[in-house]
């Protein structure tokens, strides 16, 4: 499993994700709880992020 951390984590209160094969997980390190999501549903997400789908307005 690989484990990443935001770079803009200073104060530790930070999100991580989490890859596995058969899972993403997106956790705030304070919490033990955890968003799910498969790969394909990840890299969906993430291709959005990348054209801007969910940059706010102006």
């Amino acid at each position: 499993m690989i484990v990443r951390t935001s770079s803009f984590c200073t104060d530790g209160s930070c999100v991580g994700v989490a890859l596995d094969q058969d899972e993403v997980r997106v956790v705030d390190t304070k919490s033990s709880e955890a968003l799910r999501f498969t790969p394909a549903e990840w890299s969906a997400f993430v291709a959005g992020v990348k054209a801007g789908e969910f940059d706010l307005p102006g």
